[in-house]
């Protein structure tokens, strides 16, 4: 082999790994956002139709991004044996302000802003969770608007949405978003109502949900077990 050959051979090896890495597997699926707050990534013909409910002030659901983030993407969305739809259940302010960044921009973003605020979590709920009284009295007076600016300032909120390539008038703009944060919370209410979903991470197969299935090792056998 001459040795423009082996090193096009080590370019296309190292092309291949970088693309199935688990840290170039977030972010870059084909997305869809078919309606405000809810977000679908995999082929619309996959065997199997996951719809995933999530809070970001929920340890479990942070822990399971950790885990099965990269296994699930690589493994099934990918491989188009799986469509994942991803939806917030809503728990508190912080969950609320939390979940209108994620949503901030385009479709295509929001997968990487998901693995940001799940990856960080303990970071900034930990800011959150110390707050001083003054503080928590700002996250509870004034417009919403406001509200969820003195939660994002606080959290650290900003520093990591400019990380992401978005300027302060555009985190603004998003906690400002009231139709977002209504759909937020009105989708919350019919998931509890309607679907019976009463807590995070939750996971439903085909709209039907599972039961005792909230962490990676239940919800991969349930999946394969339909595969």
């Amino acid at each position: 082999m001459t040795a423009l050959r082996r090193l096009s051979a080590i370019v296309l090896l190292a092309s291949g790994l970088l693309a199935l890495s688990p840290a170039s597997a977030k972010g870059v699926l084909a997305a869809a956002n078919p309606e405000a707050g809810v977000h679908q990534f995999g082929k619309t013909d996959a065997k199997i139709q996951l719809t995933e409910y999530v809070s970001y002030t929920c340890p479990h659901c942070s822990h399971f991004e950790q885990e099965a983030g990269d296994p699930l993407r690589l493994l099934y969305i990918r491989s188009g044996k799986v469509r994942l739809e991803v939806r917030h259940l809503v728990r508190d302010p912080f969950d609320l302000t939390a979940a209108m960044l994620a949503n901030c921009g385009p479709a295509a973003r929001f997968d990487r802003n998901h693995a940001m605020f799940m990856g960080e979590q303990a970071t900034w709920l930990g800011k959150l969770i110390k707050a001083t009284q003054a503080q928590k009295n700002r996250y509870s007076t004034g417009s919403y608007t406001v509200r969820r600016q003195a939660i994002a300032q606080d959290a650290g909120f900003y520093p990591m949405m400019q990380r992401r390539g978005y300027d302060r008038a555009q985190i603004d703009r998003c906690l400002a978003d009231e139709s977002m944060a209504k759909a937020l919370s009105d989708k919350t209410a019919g998931y509890v109502r309607d679907k019976g979903v009463s807590g995070t991470p939750s996971f439903a197969i085909d709209g039907i949900l599972l039961a005792g299935t909230s962490n990676w090792e239940s919800l991969k056998f349930q999946l394969d077990l339909r595969l």
